[in-house]
């Protein structure tokens, strides 16, 4: 039987250890704060263009 490769061009990430790391912790920090900011600026948004057409 043939011996079966990798197909496509996505590389594998290599296995990094589960301690926790500054650059991982500053990471999930960044991954945050953007969430955070990018859903409160889509409520003001949104409530804004609601007030408009109400108001």
């Amino acid at each position: 039987m043939a011996r079966q490769g990798r197909h496509g061009a996505t590389r594998r990430q290599p296995k990094t250890s589960k301690e926790p790391t500054f650059e991982r912790w500053l990471d999930r920090w960044l991954d945050t704060v953007v969430t955070v900011a990018v859903v409160t600026a889509l409520v003001i948004g949104i409530s804004a263009v609601i007030a408009h057409w109400v108001f």
